[in-house]
């Protein structure tokens, strides 16, 4: 029960001791996300000039331009495809941090909330009488925050689905530009 000031002081204080962790936490999993896409360009970056330096060297020892335009084609459909793996790589990364993210923040917001009202309903069995019209606004205005994250969150699912849609549409047309330019070049 939540008689005294001093007990609501310290269930606010617990209160904001587990959001500082669960802030934390959700820092936590956003810069392992960072990490992973920092991993992911240094070594994109470090295959790419091996990559150019070989493919440099043997554009170099080309005997004629046919065979100059030949080595030329030839790299079109594996570099398509390393760009393709490259893209899709750092949207997964991208899908995993967020699903974490959403998780950590959809069990916090449902603890937080199981929280809340149950210290309202303890406050509100020590209220005085004539204090109902008050009650009833502060579960007004938690219901319309609860309604509010709801709305939130679910705008930010139909936001990662439409990300997650419009990549693999892009995915989809550079891999038929690539094979459509590959044929092309070889005739």
């Amino acid at each position: 029960m939540y008689t005294t000031p001093e007990q609501f002081i310290a269930a606010t204080k617990t209160n904001l001791e587990n959001q500082f962790a669960s802030l934390t936490a959700m820092n936590k999993k956003a810069f392992e996300g960072l990490e992973q896409i920092f991993a992911l360009n240094v070594s994109a970056a470090k295959a790419t000039i091996e990559e150019s330096t070989a493919t440099a060297k043997q554009l170099m020892g080309a005997k004629d331009p046919q065979e100059f335009l030949s080595l030329t084609a030839a790299q079109a459909k594996p570099s398509a495809e390393k760009a393709l793996a490259y893209g899709r790589h750092l949207a997964s990364i991208t899908t995993a941090t967020q699903a974490e993210f959403t998780k950590a923040v959809e069990a916090h917001i449902a603890e937080t909330n199981t929280k809340v009202v149950a210290l309202i309903d303890e406050v509100t069995k020590n209220a005085p009488a004539g204090s109902e019209q008050a009650v009833a606004a502060l579960k007004t205005v938690i219901g319309n925050i609860n309604a509010g994250y709801e709305q939130l969150s679910k705008t930010s699912k139909q936001a990662v689905q439409t990300l997650e849609e419009n990549l693999a549409a892009a995915t989809q047309q550079f891999t038929q530009a690539a094979e459509k330019a590959t044929p092309r070049s070889k005739k």
